[in-house]
């Protein structure tokens, strides 16, 4: 399934920018940065699970937000891209 992960970390204090920086952490460790806080996350049920798990335990809910968007199995008739950055296929070989 593909899921857009979206969030929000406060950022004025030493501890926040260091959620920040764990929360995007774990995003880029199931899906592709398609902006500075949106991921792109084509994973299973479980790989969500555990996802959705390490990142609701990183936040800080007073402060922080973050949103699941579920674009489900026909997630590729609903993605467009427009503007200058090169689209990618999340199914694709990706070369580091």
């Amino acid at each position: 399934m593909m899921v857009l992960i979206t969030y929000d970390v406060e950022t004025t204090t030493p501890a926040g920018r260091k959620r920040l920086r764990k929360v995007a952490k774990q995003c880029v460790n199931f899906g592709q940065r398609v902006q500075n806080s949106v991921f792109e996350c084509l994973i299973d049920p479980v790989q969500f699970a555990e996802l959705r798990h390490q990142l609701e335990s990183i936040i800080n809910s007073e402060t922080d937000s973050l949103r699941y968007y579920f674009l489900g199995n026909n997630w590729k008739a609903r993605v467009e891209h427009i503007g200058s950055k090169t689209s990618y296929d999340p199914e694709g070989t990706i070369l580091i």
